[in-house]
């Protein structure tokens, strides 16, 4: 998933409390539900760069024979300018884009 396209703000803002606690009816509830979103994005991203860096990974165990790779650079740079994940599951959940369900009254029914 392309996070820079996540229309995240890439810097904190305040945000109405009534806005955020609107979808599930009860604001610890969406703070609970934006946190696990936001696990799963910081794992997402963080796969997705293990795998990017893996292609630069040297076998060599000699520590004099370490260097800097241009393309590893970018791609961290790009990666450490990427809005945080906290911020990119606050802007799903506003957005709807975030699936959530009370398992306790499935139970019930």
């Amino acid at each position: 998933m392309d996070y820079k396209k996540a229309g995240a703000a890439s810097t904190t803002i305040t945000r109405d409390s009534q806005k955020i606690d609107a979808p599930s009816g009860n604001l610890y509830e969406s703070v609970v539900i934006i946190a696990k979103r936001s696990n799963q994005i910081s794992v997402e991203m963080k796969q997705e760069l293990s795998r990017k860096l893996e292609e630069f990974a040297t076998v060599s165990d000699n520590l004099e024979e370490v260097f800097e790779n241009r393309e590893q650079i970018e791609i961290s740079r790009y990666y450490e300018k990427l809005p945080k994940p906290v911020l990119i599951a606050t802007q799903e959940f506003l957005d709807g884009k975030v699936y959530f369900r009370h398992s306790g009254e499935e139970a019930k029914q």
